[in-house]
């Protein structure tokens, strides 16, 4: 069943991303959030309290990754990523859209810290920047460690040819599209096995920072590494992503934040040769 409005309970939409109690989950069970009027972004931290740092925190993301925040770094290692293949679930939470993997599909290595893929979604435009210049989407892959810490890869699209794992999914968002469902209930539609091998590839370039997620509660202290190889997405398969969702919510990428003196790293294959 699909959500046909652009708000959701938090407790439904970041099931993974977020190790919350049930207490808290209660608390969060009334509130909603959206990206634009009173509910929009420059809002979330005043929605709840357990989403305070949407306002206050001073480790936010996304931000833009320009000259004058980025930094060389020769202590970082090639990001090594182990992907195949799991049972998933693709989802409509109101307000992205995205694939949920029921099994164990892939680990993230982040300076030998392990993470497991629990899930990805899709942003539009693209949330992180380049110099200034914002793509048409981007890619969350989100990781968990065993001790509830987060680590995302980013990945951007600027269009072009058709992507290869939406052309695997693209008969299924136009079936979420139709579905319709109660207020409250978000929509799943079993894709069976989808094989993600494909982001396994070699990183030649990437940049890694700590940030925060990019929806409520904004949580702090994820580790996010941005692709440099920017992937490419047909118009059409865009809007077969922006379909499902309701017409609020069909540009979902939060406003950029201030980097407050962070710096970006750099990881460059090329460079350090």
């Amino acid at each position: 069943m699909a959500l046909r409005i652009c708000f959701l309970f938090l407790v439904i939409a970041l099931p993974l991303a977020i190790s919350t109690s049930t207490s808290v989950q209660n608390g969060l069970s009334s509130l909603s959030f959206s990206y634009s009027g009173a509910t929009g972004p420059d809002k979330w931290g005043s929605l709840s309290p357990n989403f305070s740092a949407c306002s206050n925190g001073k480790i936010q993301s996304p931000v833009d990754i320009v000259k004058g925040i980025l930094t060389p770094s020769k202590r970082l290692k090639p990001l090594t990523r182990v992907y195949g293949a799991s049972n998933a679930t693709l989802f409509n939470n109101g307000f992205n859209i995205g694939v949920h993997f029921e099994g164990h599909v892939g680990t993230l290595d982040v300076d030998g810290k392990n993470y497991d893929l629990k899930q990805m979604h899709w942003h539009s435009p693209s949330e992180h920047r380049l110099n200034g210049v914002q793509f048409p989407a981007e890619l969350h892959l989100l990781h968990q460690a065993s001790d509830q810490s987060m680590s995302v890869v980013s990945v951007l699209f600027q269009f072009g040819k058709d992507d290869i794992i939406i052309s695997k999914i693209k008969d299924k968002l136009t079936e979420l599209a139709k579905e319709t469902c109660k207020k409250e209930e978000d929509a799943q539609i079993p894709l069976g096995t989808v094989d993600i091998n494909e982001f396994q590839k070699k990183s030649r370039k990437y940049f890694r920072y700590v940030g925060s997620l990019t929806v409520p509660p904004c949580t702090e202290n994820v580790v996010w590494n941005i692709l440099g190889k920017v992937r490419t997405i047909s118009k059409d398969q865009l809007n077969a992503l922006k379909a499902p969702l309701d017409s609020a919510c069909k540009n979902n990428s939060r406003p950029l934040q201030p980097p407050n003196g962070r710096k970006v790293e750099l990881y460059d294959e090329l460079r350090d040769q």
